[in-house]
């Protein structure tokens, strides 16, 4: 499903993000990535979601070599891969629906099928009975689940994560990776960027771990027989 191809991300002479990075990731499956701050997790989020192109080598997605993509094609990319921030990027001004149904807005799907998919992912997320509610009356926990609603509402592939539970208690925490869990089960492939060790060894799921933008650990063989760092 994701594919790493000797990608090296630099910024200038002085700086490189990521270096000579080979992974991937199977469909279904569910990783954290993880490292010291400045190791290049954001980088590597940022070539997926084709806010950054990489340097050198090849990111795919789905079969996809997205660093090809020509610059229109990056919109139907993105709607194909669901985001979740740490800070929830809410709209204060919108009800709990609102904010949930402005991916399908933008796809144009129909108002009946909204209804049908936003009140689906409320409801996978347990907060279908507070669809018409402001999201400043939820808890940070209920928050997060609105965002996360969000992001799969269009049934994406893929589902990327960042720190997606940096705000929150252990408690909460857990029960929103339990939800990335349920997701990844029915086929979705779940990329999980933490600094939390302690939930990650919990979760007892592959983890890539960058050091000064290289792979350490976590690495799988690449079609073809080359060796993940």
């Amino acid at each position: 499903m994701i594919e790493f191809r000797q990608v090296t991300k630099r910024y200038d002479s002085d700086h490189t993000a990521l270096r000579q990075v080979n992974f991937h990731l199977d469909r279904g499956e569910l990783a954290f990535l993880t490292g010291h701050s400045g190791a290049g997790k954001s980088t590597l989020l940022k070539l997926l979601m084709v806010m950054e192109r990489p340097s050198a080598g090849e990111v795919v997605v789905g079969g996809q070599v997205l660093n090809r993509l020509p610059r229109r094609q990056i919109p139907y990319i993105r709607r194909h891969i669901g985001v979740v921030f740490q800070n929830h990027q809410l709209l204060f001004d919108r009800t709990v629906f609102d904010n949930v149904a402005m991916p399908l807005e933008v796809m144009g799907v129909s108002p009946r099928d909204v209804g049908r998919r936003v009140r689906a992912a409320l409801d996978k997320v347990g907060l279908l009975s507070k669809e018409k509610m402001n999201p400043l009356q939820l808890s940070g926990g209920e928050q997060q689940r609105v965002g996360i609603a969000r992001a799969v509402v269009n049934k994406p592939p893929l589902l990327l994560a960042d720190e997606p539970t940096g705000n929150l208690d252990p408690k909460l925490s857990a029960d929103i990776m339990n939800l990335f869990a349920q997701f990844s089960q029915v086929g979705v492939t779940v990329l999980i960027a933490s600094h939390d060790l302690a939930l990650i060894n919990e979760m007892g799921r592959r983890t890539l771990t960058l050091d000064h933008g290289n792979l350490i650990a976590g690495g799988k063989p690449l079609q073809g027989g080359s060796v993940g760092r």
